[in-house]
């Protein structure tokens, strides 16, 4: 059946028109690969961003910006902790030990889908500082977790401080980054701080093709270039790219788009009631619900995710209908 009411990712969702303007006004000759105009401004724009010095590589995929960031922090024969239902884990069909020629990864548990220091600690404890056993080489954190749920900049700073006490550089994978910071009305950097790499969501978030990889430690980019490049991820035409992380960031557009995202989601959230299985701080609402009221919602039009027995994942966007949020309220409290 079709369903003509979109809530099954925010990766479905249209592009964004300033993205498309970008993309035309990028259509001209200029020099290939990332030697460009448009590549050479990525730096100062993230900095600025940011408020410090970056290097920022363009990718096309959620996957190749999370994997190429840990392939240059983690070397083969090392280890990486992170949440057991983290996205590296779960929905990467194994890239992490493709890009990183055969990294662990170390799997940790925590509420929500989030780490802390205690639940980082219980994973690195155990292991012997011997060569039998895989040595922890990095810690990777996903900010929103896979369940919408936020580390606050208290949360985030324990952890890094924690981390870099054993040495661990952090990794922070930002699919929905933009959906955390609109939802904590911080800083970027205070969401993040502490981190060595982030991966900047901006294809959930209205863009079309295009991530960015954001090494705070600028020095790994050398070597995350070289990478990049035996990947296949060095596109000709990387201006493309580069014009939509720019366009993104042009105006605070990321988080204009977030926060639309996440409204509608609190809409959604606002009637749910005790069906919610966790607390919306994002753009992803969780719910408990029968097969016969999942069969209900899709016959009325709404598309989304079954999300194990019993339960399903309802996902918003920067253009989410507010007619069809509103029907999917309703929808929702009538059950």
């Amino acid at each position: 059946m079709h369903h003509a009411m979109q809530f099954l990712s925010d990766n479905a969702a249209a592009v964004h028109p300033r993205i498309w303007a970008a993309l035309q006004a990028a259509d001209a000759p200029a020099p290939p690969y990332d030697n460009d105009a448009l590549s050479q401004q990525l730096d100062d724009a993230f900095g600025a961003l940011f408020g410090r010095p970056c290097a920022v590589l363009w990718v096309a995929t959620g996957t190749a910006a999370n994997c190429l960031a840990l392939a240059t922090l983690v070397p083969p024969h090392g280890g990486v902790v992170c949440h057991r239902e983290a996205h590296i884990e779960m929905d990467e069909g194994g890239a992490p030990g493709f890009y990183t020629h055969g990294a662990k990864l170390l799997l940790a548990d925590g509420e929500g889908a989030k780490l802390t220091p205690a639940s980082i600690a219980a994973v690195l404890d155990p292991i012997r500082p011997d060569v039998h056993r895989v040595q922890p080489h990095a810690v990777s954190i996903t900010q929103a977790s896979e369940y919408g749920r936020v580390y606050t900049p208290a949360e985030m700073a324990g952890i890094a401080a924690f981390a870099a006490g054993r040495g661990l550089p952090v990794h922070v994978d930002g699919a929905r980054f933009a959906n955390a910071v609109a939802f904590l009305g911080c800083t970027p950097w205070e969401a993040c701080a502490g981190a060595a790499a982030l991966s900047f969501g901006c294809v959930k978030n209205g863009g079309m093709s295009a991530e960015g990889l954001v090494f705070f430690d600028e020095s790994l980019a050398d070597v995350a270039r070289y990478r990049r490049k035996r990947a296949g991820h060095l596109q000709s035409k990387g201006r493309f790219l580069a014009a939509q992380l720019l366009a993104i960031l042009e105006g605070d557009l990321w988080l204009e788009n977030a926060r639309a995202a996440n409204a509608a989601a609190q809409e959604i959230a606002s009637v749910a009631g005790d069906r919610l299985l966790h607390p919306v701080q994002a753009n992803e609402i969780f719910l408990t619900v029968s097969e016969a009221e999942r069969a209900a919602l899709r016959a009325q039009g709404f598309s989304f995710y079954d999300w194990g027995d019993g339960a399903a994942r309802l996902v918003t966007a920067w253009n989410s209908d507010p007619a069809h949020v509103a029907a999917l309220a309703r929808a929702i409290a009538s059950l």
